[in-house]
């Protein structure tokens, strides 16, 4: 299936963050409220036509700082061969971890991250980490790298100057397309986020990514973008109920129009 355009039409909420009041949150609601889920294992192409098991697992993670990789390596340490196939047989961090233009990042091994179990292996193909997470029922971004666990939601920051010379910070919420993986993510064979094969989740994205929107945002403000989620899904209904169909595309992701046949 074809992939929706990037620039479409967007709805965004606007609010104080609770928490800090020089900080103010601009959260993409048609991203949101999109049916987006991950689709691993279950139609993923992979963002490499050659390696279409890989999913977006083939480059590897870029650790943002060192509590990142400390997260990381903390969960290394309890993780054996039984769940991590290409186990380097220590969990030193030099064992699983290279440098890539000065950056510390996850090996790439066999064509793919190193913490990534391929088809046949007998805990099942996909991420060590995340596996880990849910055979212990712990939320995966306590276990995954940052890059990881938030794609495919995009968190950037912005510095608003104000014309009476005040300002504020501008944390934005928003979805993690091809752009957000620099000039390079226009070549990527697939993608997942604005494509209707994986706008088939039973929830709307803010309440399938929750723990992860929490962490993000606190969850003061994240139970304010549920409201707002909330309120948006009650008018994309009434729209497409009573107002004309053209509209729709502003309040509904096209991918998830076009995932429910619309």
């Amino acid at each position: 299936m074809p992939e929706t355009p990037l620039t479409i039409p967007r709805t965004w909420a606007e609010f104080q963050d609770p928490a800090d009041a020089g900080q103010r949150f601009r959260c993409d609601l048609t991203w949101l409220t999109s049916n987006w889920t991950c689709i691993f294992g279950n139609g993923c192409a992979g963002i490499d036509a050659d390696r279409p098991d890989d999913g977006c697992c083939t480059l590897g993670a870029h650790f943002t700082d060192k509590d990142d990789l400390e997260r990381v390596k903390k969960v290394a340490k309890g993780l054996g061969p039984d769940e991590w196939q290409l186990h380097p047989g220590t969990t030193k961090p030099s064992a699983w971890t290279e440098k890539e233009d000065g950056a510390t990042k996850t090996k790439v091994v066999d064509g793919a991250c190193i913490f990534l179990n391929r088809p046949g292996f007998p805990a099942g193909a996909g991420c060590a980490l995340h596996q880990h997470a849910m055979t212990t029922g712990v939320e995966p971004h306590t276990v995954k790298p940052d890059v990881c666990w938030q794609l495919p939601i995009r968190r950037s920051y912005r510095t608003v100057e104000l014309p009476d010379d005040t300002s504020y910070l501008e944390v934005s919420i928003g979805e993690y397309d091809r752009r957000g993986w620099g000039p390079g993510g226009h070549d990527l064979d697939w993608y997942c986020s604005s494509n209707s094969d994986a706008h088939v989740g039973a929830d709307p994205v803010y309440v399938s990514e929750r723990g992860g929107l929490t962490e993000l945002m606190g969850k003061a403000a994240y139970d304010i973008l549920a409201e707002h989620c909330e309120a948006h899904l009650a008018a994309a209904a009434a729209v497409a109920e009573h107002g004309p169909r053209r509209l729709l595309p502003l309040y509904v992701h096209p991918a998830t129009l076009l995932a429910r046949g619309d």
